[in-house]
């Protein structure tokens, strides 16, 4: 396996230094040819498997909801009962996310369809998501027309800086805190909203990710992917969008039925928790794909597709990294560069096309809390990149920052 790239990783790097980015085709011809196999039987059995603990774990929620117990004994059960679920909940994720990406089958329909109802049940507009998401894909890291994380460039944060910020907006935006506590409510506010934000404000994309209109010349209230007549989305893609929207209705009117027979405070237990836990993993897995101090962002003139997707990261996060979260955190950069690449194969993949990348290859397997700890409250903003990274904007570091 790939040796470490930075300071806090165990092992020491030997691999050999890569002056440029492997072109697309060389690496493609490096991986085995069954790494872009699809196997409809096979994607479905993690869908069975995972829609299988979800519902021993709601029949078993629901009896807790039913037990006449003291409340130290119900708010332990609870905690733990939401903590596993939401587990639950981001694997079944993940797995609509391959269906976003045609990586789910050979059979487009059949992708669609296992991903649309995926997706709604867990409250994600699968359509809106997976249209904004192919473009996030497409145009990974470039500073206008990314979608997903686009960071401030030194001079903005510094002109937001000199205008005075109130408590609130450091806690809204982290780039702006100035403390440990400050950081930590808006880790907090980051990881709990994070996902809704970017679903109903599109926060977080590049000033030129819009299908229609920049974001400067385009008001908040038309960048919801709830909108089907939105400026994220193509006319074709509208009734998509719209299909989506349907589909969070029929799971809302569900939960309605289910909160008249347990209550909403039960309900909100049962689902609502188990939900908020999966934005805390989604938010965690993507922020920490992208945030890094050797994985450089472009501007137009210095972007180019195979640039903007080895600058992503692998990362750790053990059995449930592997066998619940389907390997997303530890195998991403290849699934960047090949997304239509099953989960289940980009294991073989990512150690095919290792030894070409050398050093463009980024990988960190070290804590991943203390990774998303340190990401967070040091990496505030990009900057002109020198030497080797010269091109690139590379997150600034001042005197009080630490490389990860």
């Amino acid at each position: 396996m790939g040796a470490s790239t930075t300071a806090t990783q165990v092992e020491v790097s030997t691999k050999p230094a890569s002056s440029s980015v492997p072109d697309v085709k060389t690496l493609r011809d490096a991986i085995p040819a069954k790494c872009f196999e699809r196997s409809l039987v096979r994607s479905m059995s993690y869908v069975v498997r995972d829609l299988v603990a979800v519902s021993v774990l709601f029949s078993a929620a629901v009896w807790l909801a039913k037990l006449d117990a003291p409340w130290t004994i119900t708010i332990p059960l609870w905690t733990l009962y939401s903590f596993v679920q939401g587990l639950f909940f981001t694997g079944l994720w993940i797995l609509a996310h391959d269906c976003g990406h045609d990586s789910f089958s050979p059979y487009l329909n059949v992708n669609a369809t296992v991903g649309w109802f995926l997706h709604s049940i867990l409250m994600v507009p699968f359509f809106s998501w997976k249209f904004s998401h192919s473009r996030h894909h497409r145009y990974a890291n470039h500073m206008e027309k990314d979608t997903v994380f686009v960071p401030s460039r030194k001079e903005e944060l510094e002109k937001k800086q000199a205008k005075g910020v109130s408590l609130v907006e450091k806690i809204m935006d982290h780039t702006a805190a100035d403390t440990p506590i400050v950081s930590f409510c808006a880790l907090l506010f980051h990881q709990l909203l994070g996902w809704p934000a970017y679903i109903l404000l599109n926060a977080g994309a590049g000033m030129n990710s819009l299908i229609k209109n920049s974001r400067k010349e385009s008001p908040k209230f038309k960048q919801s992917h709830l909108d089907p007549t939105a400026h994220v989305f193509t006319d074709a893609e509208q009734p998509f969008v719209l299909l989506s929207n349907i589909g969070l209705i029929l799971v809302l009117a569900a939960l309605y039925q289910v909160s008249q027979s347990l209550g909403v405070g039960h309900t909100f237990l049962l689902y609502g928790l188990p939900y908020l836990w999966m934005n805390h993993w989604i938010v965690a897995i993507t922020y920490l794909h992208h945030t890094h101090p050797d994985a450089a962002h472009y501007d137009a003139d210095n972007w180019t597709y195979a640039k903007g997707a080895l600058s992503t990261v692998d990362r750790e996060f053990g059995f449930i990294g592997r066998h619940i979260f389907h390997g997303i955190i530890e195998y991403h950069v290849v699934h960047h560069i090949f997304p239509r690449i099953p989960f289940y194969h980009a294991e073989e993949a990512t150690w095919a096309i290792e030894p070409l990348l050398g050093e463009k290859y980024i990988q960190q397997r070290s804590n991943f809390f203390v990774d998303l700890w340190t990401a967070f409250t040091t990496c505030k903003y990009v900057e002109e990149g020198t030497g080797a990274m010269k091109g690139g904007l590379v997150w600034g570091k001042n005197k009080n920052t630490k490389a990860l």
